[in-house]
């Protein structure tokens, strides 16, 4: 499906596009605490520690936003608050799940070393999707003439799919099988997002 007639509609609407970087703001929020998650008690990276503190910050950059429209909108991440909540909230955790259960079959691994397998694989494809989504969501904000911006946020993504590809490189001569595995895992789970989303804005 294509975003880029969903997200026209979602910015010229005022509540809804509220609702749509306060989306995006939990969604920031959840990938910053998954990174925080996997961390292992001691073997602590900078990479990780970075990933995790970027993250925060876009989560915190989206909210703030919300000011450029209006300052009293969606103060919380309460349901009435987001756009498609359920699909939204359980995103993240269901790649987690999907991914963790495809790398144990694929290199039995347990304990923190599948926890950090995970983070690689799932922070990768959701950088990947970053990649696309926020570039279109600029160019209709720019369309639209707001001043809501997310440029600072596309500069950060494109460096953190780097750094994921690096460290993929390191993981497994054959990373680019099992990404491309897991990129189809979330193309599923972000169509089924993008499907509910469209018919959210239609009733």
């Amino acid at each position: 499906m294509n975003i880029k007639p969903i997200l026209e509609s979602i910015v010229n609407d005022n509540l809804l596009h509220a609702k749509w970087l306060n989306t995006l703001s939990y969604m920031e929020n959840a990938g910053a605490k998954k990174i925080s998650a996997s961390e292992h008690k001691e073997q602590v990276n900078l990479i990780i520690l970075k990933h995790a503190a970027e993250e925060h910050r876009h989560a915190y950059y989206l909210k703030k936003q919300l000011e450029k429209l209006d300052g009293n909108l969606c103060k919380t991440y309460t349901n009435e608050e987001l756009l498609t909540p359920n699909h939204t909230k359980f995103y993240l955790n269901a790649l987690d799940v999907a991914v963790c259960r495809y790398l144990k079959q694929h290199f039995n691994l347990s304990g923190h070393e599948l926890k950090f397998a995970a983070y690689l694989f799932v922070t990768y494809a959701i950088e990947v999707r970053a990649d696309e989504l926020y570039p279109v969501y600029q160019q209709v904000l720019t369309n639209a003439k707001s001043k809501v911006n997310v440029k600072s946020i596309i500069l950060e993504e494109e460096g953190h799919l780097e750094e994921m590809l690096n460290q993929l490189k390191t993981f497994s001569p054959d990373w680019q099988k099992h990404a491309e595995l897991v990129i189809g895992i979330e193309q599923e789970m972000f169509d089924s997002w993008i499907s509910n989303l469209g018919e959210q804005l239609r009733n």
